[in-house]
């Protein structure tokens, strides 16, 4: 072993704590020092082995320490390296452009790729102010998630104070922008204007089209919208939203932007847009595409003009060749290994075994759940869905049990429960016994 490594490695829990003051986290839950992975289970400092439901942030697709990307990341930095300035062409960048637009609905077939999720959110954003002249604003959905830096946080629940007070993005209050107009989200399960929950779709279209003619001054520049809402709380958008929104794009003259940074892959189809057979304009990747290393994508459809080389998209690492050999050997490895499929199956186990807690457990009140991208909402009571905020209670005592679970950003009654894409049906059985289990602690 490297010495370098020995050392690092060798790191004790009293060796972090001398480190801890030198280091600054901007968010996240307060976790556990992770030290070694494999596959679905993780395991700390101290020993401790987790299976972990968050796949790092939605992220490793293929578990941890993959053998395969492991071995294709050496032979790839012996023969090219990591780095590469954008503006000169590879092989692997031209093989994974032709990849992705064969897998993407099929009036999408031009890529670019940069460096993190957030700014392919501000890439498609790019697009959409390119493509409808006189633009300005953007429509995005209550609760949303489409990042944090100064121009996604302001489209993000993290500005608002829907949480009650307001997040730290306050501080930054004075430098965010005013691109966003926020209209309501299709949350169907807690739609109480009439007993119909399908009117639901209808006032949130209505809504929309409301903030169209008459909330925004000028011509709006897209929607942008997650097709299964994640922070926002693992909320599916019903296809007959979908398919209003996109007629409201094209009567408008505006994008339709999905944000698929939580669904590539995760929900048993290489696209949301492919399951809900609704084309937007423009879609963008990040999290798991690179297999765990930083990328992300946006793919645009045949009528829209792309970028120019003319600097309107350029960024150190959004040519990094590391990254793409990955996101094209984790498609390989989807592919041979039917890992779509086994995603759509080991979904449907955990949700309909959630589900069957719901009477020893009546305060599980929704269990929503597409491939492995579910979500559970906690209530105090069923009838009345009044939301119980034992979400990091939940979370927590699963933690000492080894499950890592996530919660749903500002929403502290609603977990999710989205493991790698390799998860086995055994192992489902056994992410069930400890839900069970922190369950009877956190609520008996």
């Amino acid at each position: 072993m490297d010495k370098l490594l020995e050392k690092v490695y060798s790191m004790t829990p009293e060796d972090t704590e001398r480190c801890k003051p030198h280091l600054m986290i901007g968010g996240g839950h307060p976790g556990p020092t992770l030290c070694t992975g494999k596959g679905i289970r993780v395991t700390d400092i101290n020993h401790k082995t987790y299976i972990d439901c968050t796949s790092q942030s939605w992220a490793l697709y293929l578990g941890y320490a993959n053998e395969e990307i492991r071995e294709i990341v050496y032979e790839h930095m012996g023969h090219l390296g990591a780095h590469i300035h954008q503006g000169f062409n590879t092989q692997v960048r031209y093989a994974l452009a032709e990849k992705l637009t064969s897998i993407a609905p099929k009036d999408l077939n031009r890529v670019s790729f940069t460096a993190s999720s957030g700014l392919g959110i501000e890439a498609a954003m790019k697009i959409a102010l390119k493509n409808v002249p006189g633009s300005r604003k953007f429509i995005v959905l209550d609760d949303a998630y489409h990042g944090n830096s100064l121009t996604t946080a302001a489209a993000s629940w993290t500005s608002t104070k829907a949480k009650g007070d307001f997040t730290g993005v306050k501080t930054f209050a004075n430098g965010l922008n005013d691109l966003f107009i926020r209209v309501p989200n299709p949350y169907l399960y807690h739609w109480t204007k009439t007993e119909n929950p399908e009117d639901c779709i209808d006032y949130c279209l209505d809504a929309m089209k409301n903030a169209l003619q008459r909330e925004v001054c000028g011509q709006v520049a897209g929607i942008i919208l997650e097709p299964i809402q994640a922070s926002g709380g693992q909320i599916p958008l019903p296809k007959r939203y979908l398919e209003g929104v996109r007629k409201l794009a094209d009567e408008f003259g505006c994008l339709l932007i999905y944000d698929e940074i939580q669904t590539y892959c995760r929900i048993g189809e290489y696209f949301a847009a492919i399951h809900y057979d609704v084309e937007p304009d423009v879609i963008c990747l990040g999290k798991a595409l690179g297999a765990g290393f930083p990328m992300a994508a946006i793919i645009i459809h045949d009528r829209l003009e792309g970028f120019s080389m003319n600097a309107e998209e350029l960024h150190t690492f959004a040519n990094n060749s590391v990254s793409q050999i990955c996101a094209l050997k984790q498609l390989e490895i989807i592919e041979r290994d039917h890992l779509l499929e086994n995603t759509k199956k080991v979904g449907k186990i955990l949700g309909d075994g959630i589900k069957g807690m719901m009477k020893e457990f009546p305060e599980i009140g929704d269990v929503r759940q597409v491939g492995l991208h579910i979500g559970v909402e906690m209530v105090k009571d069923p009838v009345t869905k009044e939301p119980l905020l034992a979400a990091d209670t939940i979370r927590a005592r699963a933690m000492e049990n080894g499950l890592i679970l996530g919660t749903a950003g500002f929403r502290k009654n609603i977990l999710k429960v989205k493991p790698p894409l390799i998860t086995t049906p055994e192992d489902a059985a056994e992410i069930l016994d400890k839900w069970e289990t922190a369950l009877k602690l956190a609520l008996r």
